[in-house]
């Protein structure tokens, strides 16, 4: 059989190597050519089944069968098509490849090639890395960052924005990467092409800009002074969803520091076309333009004006409803946002008729949707209470409750915190949180969660119910939730600020409760500053009920009285007093400690009459 009709065997159309044996249709007298279309690489290196269709001469079955031209165009045909596909092999596999596939003349085209693959190569090993946190300071000190930067003016696109999708990876997940990148001058060029490049290089640059800014203020004022601004307000005018986006991200990233990076945003004329960019069809976009309105009006009433100036509340109300979870998130926090720096800022949210919706996304499946609307109810009703109020008449007190009861965790706090404020305005309120039945939850919470801070602020709010009326401090004592308070307090395990918020809660709550079966047991436990409030309370009460004087003594409560070590004149020892002028002297004298010794000493010294 002829070399031709070999070859046709394996090659020619129709026949797609039906005809090959074992051996693949090689024989020792005519060696197979190599073959045109390349084939995916396995981490190993080694060549794998599955190869590739996209060139004509591949389907054509044109071949050659010795090294000439013809096969090291198909060569480097094979590199651009591997170059542009998903399994990237390394320089390393390549260099095997070639130099297994190509004679010599195949190696010396192969160096003219040869250096736009190894740059791709190189770059795409960057955008897809994945590095241990422990190796970044040797990326850093191998000047990673300035062998990328002359790519971002190569002559080929593709490598412009693979290199600037490189320099954003690096620098988002370090700030050392970030600070070279800064460093290296690399911003003012970012900046420059962002007017003139596509719109994949737009996005590249925008998320180099964000990955830059997302890390510490300084950052974001190096990206600000670069004159970054007004390019990304630029990009938010662009017909491409995604420039959009990206623009609207990196802004957000700027502009969450401080008042004065969202200051410069605003100033650069970013919160109407923001405003614009809620309302377009896309939900990735209104995510993250609503994510940017709230980290602008976070930090300021005139911020947050500015925001409310620009028309935001109204478009923000309609998107409360909104399917996508992410979005009402980010919209729930924006309204926070806006109504927690005043009574007027709240109002205007209010108005926007966000109740009762609102209300729904407090049984919303997703826990950060149940926190955000929770957190909105809680900016609201803390300024005043006809807010409050409003909130407790449209069900929200209800709503909160149940949701508190459905979660756990951090989820809860706003909730908690909410319950706190409304029942701090005034006796009624307070009075609809316990008739809701809001005391259980907040109990619970002090009995289940973990962490401190939770504890904390159920605590608060428990001192918030309780301090207003002895009608009030009764429904609090009822549930034995005092004890629980107490030692708390006195766990010497718990944070300060949990120590805080329950010696106050104890103070406010013992001020007002006369139910004495809730104060007895802290009797025996409680340190002197928390034991004064408590006495306190016994005398108020004891001197106008027998039954509870009676009570009192049954129980060893006026003998523990008596063993109380006051110092004389105190506040203290004056309801000591007072609660022993409750009683017979010798009752007093009975319990008082060392009463028994003397009894006996009595009984030793006394000389029988006979």
């Amino acid at each position: 059989m002829s070399e031709r009709r070999v070859l046709q065997g394996r090659t020619g159309p129709g026949r797609r190597g039906r005809d090959r044996g074992r051996d693949g249709g090689r024989s020792a007298a005519h060696p197979a050519p190599p073959r045109c279309r390349p084939q995916c690489w396995s981490s190993t290196g080694a060549p794998g089944r599955t190869s590739c269709r996209r060139w004509p001469s591949c389907r054509r079955g044109r071949r050659t069968s010795g090294r000439c031209g013809t096969q090291l165009f198909s060569t480097y045909e094979k590199l651009l098509c591997f170059s542009n596909s998903v399994q990237v092999p390394t320089s390393f596999q390549w260099n095997t490849w070639i130099s297994y596939k190509l004679s010599l003349p195949g190696r010396i085209i192969k160096k003219i090639f040869m250096s736009k693959v190894d740059v791709k190569f190189r770059i795409n090993d960057l955008k897809s890395f994945r590095l241990p946190r422990g190796l970044f300071s040797s990326w850093c000190n191998t000047g990673i960052i300035s062998l990328l930067r002359p790519l971002l003016l190569d002559v080929v696109p593709t490598i412009q924005q693979t290199a600037a999708l490189a320099l954003g990876r690096l620098a988002y997940f370090n700030d050392d990467l970030a600070e070279a990148v800064v460093k290296e001058d690399i911003l003012p060029q970012l900046v420059c092409s962002l007017s003139e490049q596509n719109r994949f290089y737009k996005k590249a640059a925008a998320f180099v800009l964000r990955a830059v800014g997302k890390h510490s203020p300084q950052l974001a004022h190096a990206i600000v002074e670069c004159g970054a601004l007004e390019a990304l307000v630029i990009c938010l005018e662009d017909f491409d969803p995604g420039v959009k986006e990206g623009a609207a991200w990196a802004l957000g990233y700027i502009a969450q520091h401080n008042s004065e990076l969202s200051q410069a945003v605003v100033d650069a004329g970013a919160v109407p076309l923001l405003v614009l960019c809620i309302q377009e069809p896309e939900i990735a976009l209104k995510r993250i333009a609503a994510s940017t309105l709230s980290d602008i009006s976070k930090h300021s009433p005139e911020l947050a004006q500015t925001v409310v100036d620009a028309g935001a509340i109204a478009y923000l109300a309609q998107m409360i409803l909104n399917p996508d979870a992410k979005l009402k998130c980010q919209v729930l926090s924006a309204l926070s946002q806006i109504a927690k720096h005043s009574v007027d800022l709240a109002e205007l949210v209010v108005e926007a008729e966000i109740f009762p919706v609102v209300l729904t996304c407090l049984k919303d499946s997703d826990e950060y949707v149940k926190k955000n609307g929770a957190t909105l109810i809680r900016e609201i009703a803390k300024h005043s209470p006809e807010l409050s109020q409003f909130i407790v008449n449209a069900g929200g007190v209800a709503a909160v409750i149940d949701c508190i009861g459905s979660c756990k965790g951090t989820v809860r706090l706003p909730g908690i915190m909410m319950l706190g404020y409304v029942a701090a305005h005034s006796e009624n309120l307070s009075m609809a949180v316990i008739v809701s039945k809001g005391i259980p939850p907040l109990c619970t919470c002090l009995l289940e969660e973990h962490e401190d801070h939770i504890k904390a602020a159920a605590a608060w709010a428990l001192g918030q119910i309780g301090r207003h009326t002895p009608e009030h401090a009764h429904a609090v004592a009822v549930t034995n939730v005092l004890a629980t308070l107490l030692s708390m307090y006195m766990d010497t395990r718990s944070s300060e600020d949990l120590q805080l918020k329950t010696k106050r809660a104890l103070k406010n709550i013992l001020q007002k409760c006369t139910y004495l079966p809730a104060l007895e047991p802290l009797l025996h436990d409680a340190p002197p500053n928390i034991m004064k409030y408590i006495v306190g309370q016994f005398s108020k009460v004891l001197p106008h009920d027998s039954k509870a004087r009676r009570l009192f003594v049954t129980t060893g409560g006026l003998k523990k009285v008596q063993e109380i070590k006051a110092e004389p004149g105190s506040l203290l020892q004056e309801y000591i007093n007072t609660i022993n002028n409750c009683y017979p002297e010798e009752i007093v004298r009975y319990y008082s400690p060392g009463y028994s010794e003397m009894l006996l000493e009595r009984v030793e010294n006394y000389q029988p009459v006979l």
